[in-house]
């Protein structure tokens, strides 16, 4: 598990450092204003292996436990970790409530 998100810190790593040239380059290929070897160097560029880090790629995952399935986006934790830290009373401000 330890791998997966080593790897997935990389391919964040990666995606900060290329974003602005990606958009740059997205840019430079959408617009009709330049000429076609502009538009074409553009398009090869983004084709290249280093700038395809997209956030499409990026995985949410656990803090805790390195899930990645029922994933709460505002605390980084999943679903089963959450229970248990509630369970624990480690988060303030959590009672149980019955309805």
């Amino acid at each position: 598990m330890k791998k997966k998100t080593r790897k997935d810190k990389n391919n964040r790593n990666l995606n900060f450092l290329f974003e602005t040239k990606r958009t740059i380059l997205k840019s430079l290929k959408k617009n009709s204003n330049l000429t076609r070897l502009t538009n074409w160097n553009s398009t090869s560029f983004l084709t290249n292996s280093e700038l395809n880090y997209s956030t499409v790629q990026l995985v949410n995952r656990c803090v805790l436990s390195d899930r990645k399935n029922k994933f709460t986006k505002n605390l980084h934790i999943s679903r089963l970790q959450f229970l248990k830290v509630a369970r624990n009373g480690v988060l303030n401000g959590l009672s149980k409530r019955s309805w």
